[in-house]
């Protein structure tokens, strides 16, 4: 072996090792089943050509009578499971953007998603907190997560939702995730801060004031006061002709 190959792996192995140290369990993420012993990516990763940057949408076309409740993919899975059993009893399509480490270590969650007929996206791999965040580490997050989808569903997604930052992402957002292999970076325009548990009455308030035609909902899984709106968010978007469907219906 050539030294040069010799040096060409040595610093392989050494970039490896740094990464491996960089991942961190989701704050305030709790899980029923036992934690993976690492929250490394998995090993076998995918590999995607570069398809320019990204590009960012806040919400679908403002013509189409429709909307898409969508979910930050984190938090207790006995509340995720209400969720998914409420989605089920009121017909109504959902989008989760899952948190990378919180896939692996809740896996069977993930078919229980989409055998249910909903759509599973990345939302980074420890979910930081993006904003200032430098490239390098921008696109370790989104990749770490991309890399998680696939190896748990056979595609890693095709969208992708930055964490830490509420719109007015940076380019650098743009373009690791469309290096990552997303062309369509998903941010929303409904926004009930229902993370901060203020009670279903104002989710359901602060939605229904500011939803419209082609709006995408922010919200979150994990959270006992969003379970118990989500009827009457879906009760009042019908009521204003607005279907809920999946954020790719919405945008195709």
């Amino acid at each position: 072996m050539s030294l040069s190959r010799r040096s060409f792996i040595a610093a392989a192995a050494a970039g490896l090792a740094a990464c491996s140290k960089t991942a961190h369990r989701v704050v305030g993420s709790t899980s029923t089943s036992a934690p993976a012993p690492s929250a490394a990516p998995p090993k076998e990763t995918t590999t995607t050509q570069h398809s320019g940057p990204a590009q960012l949408v806040y919400n679908g076309p403002r013509d189409r009578k429709m909307v898409a409740f969508t979910f930050h993919g984190s938090g207790l899975l006995t509340l995720t499971e209400q969720m998914l059993d409420v989605t089920k009893r009121l017909s109504a399509p959902i989008t989760v953007f899952a948190v990378g480490t919180w896939l692996q270590q809740n896996p069977s969650i993930t078919h229980r998603i989409l055998d249910a007929g909903h759509e599973l996206e990345n939302h980074t791999f420890t979910h930081p907190q993006l904003r200032g965040a430098s490239a390098a580490t921008i696109g370790r997050e989104c990749v770490g997560c991309r890399d998680v989808l696939k190896a748990q569903t056979g595609s890693g997604g095709t969208y992708f939702r930055p964490s830490g930052m509420e719109g007015n992402y940076p380019p650098a957002v743009m373009d690791e995730a469309g290096l990552a292999g997303y062309p369509v970076v998903v941010g929303f325009d409904v926004d009930p801060s229902d993370y901060l548990d203020p009670g279903a009455a104002a989710i359901e308030a602060r939605v229904r004031q500011n939803l419209k035609p082609g709006s995408i909902v922010s919200l979150h899984l994990g959270h006992a006061g969003t379970v118990a709106a989500f009827p009457t968010l879906v009760s009042d978007a019908r009521a204003k002709g607005l279907e809920p469907v999946l954020v790719r219906d919405l945008l195709a």
